[in-house]
């Protein structure tokens, strides 16, 4: 059923009700040739677009189930503007939208947490739209951390260097100056901000993204490679399921070799 987002307007001022914390994917319109292009190959462009959906739509699940054990609320942080109608297949009816500012991705990141501290925000978590099985556990953790007392931030590393989630009290522009983005050094730099100016970091715990064929191979061992359709993070279901059906149609060869 198609939802329809409430879409936030930071220039009006405190909107939400106090003590929450926002939870915001980063995202982008999933269309094809625009998005895990990376991943092209082995997939298609159109197959590479429909993972990104479903991507989003197990994230935003799993925050929805961490929302529950703590005082969130889910938002799609979207770029291109006029293009909101897209999420609405996307994303759960509790979501809401705030578009995307700005130019290079740093700069993306530091004006979206200050538009959602704007919009009344206690805390504010942003996430990346390429782990699709993060645990839940880690949403909520991040988030009843940050509503706790007392100035902290709180980062979940991904093996690649970078996080899936930078989460803060307050705006600290700092954590998003001098580095050096979409390269191993992200998380690093990071945690020497924070200590430059002197805020505790809790670290949640590590996970990978999936953005090319190695870590492709990766998602499927994990969410095919299991006999009882167990896992170690999030079941992440729209992804397992679109995964299966690609194998089904055509075996696993082309996504998920036998010997890699």
């Amino acid at each position: 059923m198609s939802a329809v987002h409430r879409v936030i307007d930071p220039a009006a001022g405190p909107q939400v009700p106090p003590g929450l914390c926002a939870l915001g994917i980063m995202t982008k319109a999933p269309r094809a040739g625009k998005v895990k292009t990376r991943l092209t190959p082995p997939l298609t462009s159109e197959e590479a677009a429909t993972l990104n959906v479903c991507f989003l739509r197990d994230k935003a699940q799993a925050i929805v189930s961490a929302t529950s054990a703590a005082n969130g609320r889910g938002i799609g942080v979207y770029t291109p503007v006029g293009a909101e109608d897209t999420w609405a297949d996307i994303l759960p009816a509790s979501f809401e939208l705030v578009p995307q500012r700005g130019g290079p991705f740093g700069e993306r990141l530091l004006l979206a947490a200050g538009d959602l501290f704007a919009a009344g925000f206690a805390a504010v978590c942003l996430l990346d739209s390429d782990s699709p099985t993060v645990p839940e556990q880690a949403y909520a953790e991040a988030a009843l951390s940050l509503l706790n007392p007392g100035d902290r931030v709180v980062l979940g590393p991904s093996e690649d260097g970078g996080y899936y989630l930078i989460g803060m009290k307050q705006l600290h522009r700092r954590l998003f100056e001098e580095i050096d983005w979409s390269t191993g050094r992200v998380a690093g730099q990071t945690l020497e901000r924070a200590r430059e100016i002197g805020v505790e970091v809790e670290l949640l715990p590590t996970w990978y993204d999936v953005d090319d064929r190695a870590t492709l191979r990766r998602l499927c061992d994990e969410l095919l490679g299991s006999a009882d359709g167990e896992t170690k993070g999030y079941a992440a279901p729209e992804t397992r399921a679109f995964l299966a059906r690609l194998i089904e149609q055509e075996g696993r060869e082309r996504i998920w070799p036998v010997h890699a």
